[in-house]
């Protein structure tokens, strides 16, 4: 697996292209946050649009896959529900890597983008998220972009670092 980081910003997602872009929600991100928010923000409330028709709703199980748009420089767009954020931990955080990495494999993807699960709404540290990233050898065959904010991005340095 190879891992590069980008920050929470879509200004600076312009500067990298990659096959897929992933969104682990959950069921009561409303309004959408993180990187489904940015996403959501840069395609004019079409995520939105899609949970208030009922066709997207981020329950436990599901999943998407949606064609991405000129505005984001992403092939497609993968969402997948995760159920409750409460007691979201990190036996949750690791079934819901090891489902993301078979769907993504299985839709051909390895080259993605994503905030790791359980990020946007703060529910796992930045570290431990990488750590648990590190553990799912689903993963090994595709290059990992993390999405994460600044400060997130100085507390994995060191697990980056030491896994390099």
């Amino acid at each position: 697996m190879s891992i590069s980081v980008m920050t929470l910003d879509l200004s600076k997602w312009e500067e990298v292209a990659r096959d897929a872009l992933v969104l682990p929600v959950f069921r009561e991100d409303r309004p959408l946050r993180g990187a489904a928010g940015l996403v959501d923000w840069r395609l004019c409330g079409r995520l939105s649009r899609l949970m208030r028709s009922g066709k997207a709703s981020g329950v436990a199980g599901e999943s998407l896959l949606l064609p991405a748009s000129r505005r984001l420089r992403f092939t497609r767009i993968l969402w997948f529900g995760l159920g409750e954020a409460k007691g979201y931990n990190e036996d949750r955080a690791r079934r819901d890597l090891q489902w993301i990495a078979r769907v993504s494999a299985a839709a051909g993807v390895t080259d993605l983008a994503m905030q790791l699960p359980g990020r946007s709404m703060g529910l796992l540290g930045a570290r431990r998220a990488v750590e648990l990233l590190f553990e799912c050898p689903t993963f090994d065959a595709t290059a990992v972009t993390i999405i994460e904010d600044s400060s997130g991005q100085k507390d994995i340095a060191d697990v980056l670092r030491q896994r390099s």
